[in-house]
């Protein structure tokens, strides 16, 4: 994911969304949805990177699933600081307001994919723009899930790894 989001290595966007659109369409999920919206940069933030990691993905998971990719049905309303180290409040408190979603999406049933979940934070704030502009049902897909850990299993408040359930 590293080398995706941090080095531009965009060839791992396709492999990580194919398998993504190939497992959600076997296990039925992606009947469940009308539309694959990625998680919305800020333009200030995708002007940076040069491109969204979750599109990148979204595009390859979509065409697997049998989906559109609809980008545009949402955007990211307000420049937030990078979500990487903040514990879940500030995590929440960061993405409050932080989207807004078209009139599009009225009536339909969407599927938010990002590339790699922690708390949720990010998937609660669009989903709660989501719903408010109409959709009738919002669900998500998503590559990864952190827990927090560091590589190496140590958790980065200083709890021992057996004491962050590693054993």
């Amino acid at each position: 994911m590293h080398a995706l989001k941090y080095r531009g290595q965009l060839a791992v966007a396709r492999v990580l969304g194919t398998l993504l659109g190939e497992r959600v369409a076997a296990c039925g999920a992606a009947t469940r949805v009308d539309v694959v919206l990625p998680v919305p940069l800020h333009p200030a933030r995708h002007a940076t990177r040069g491109f969204n990691q979750s599109a990148e993905i979204g595009r390859w998971a979509a065409a697997r699933a049998g989906r559109p990719l609809e980008p545009r049905l949402a955007a990211r309303a307000r420049d937030t600081p990078p979500q990487v180290g903040l514990d879940p409040a500030r995590r929440r408190s960061n993405l409050a307001t932080a989207f807004i979603a078209t009139a599009a999406v009225r009536g339909r049933r969407v599927v938010i994919l990002d590339d790699v979940t922690t708390t949720g934070s990010t998937l609660q704030a669009l989903a709660t723009a989501l719903r408010d502009a109409g959709a009738v049902s919002v669900d998500a897909w998503c590559v990864a899930r952190a827990d927090g850990r560091r590589i190496d299993g140590s958790d980065p408040s200083g709890a021992s790894p057996v004491a962050a359930g590693m054993r």
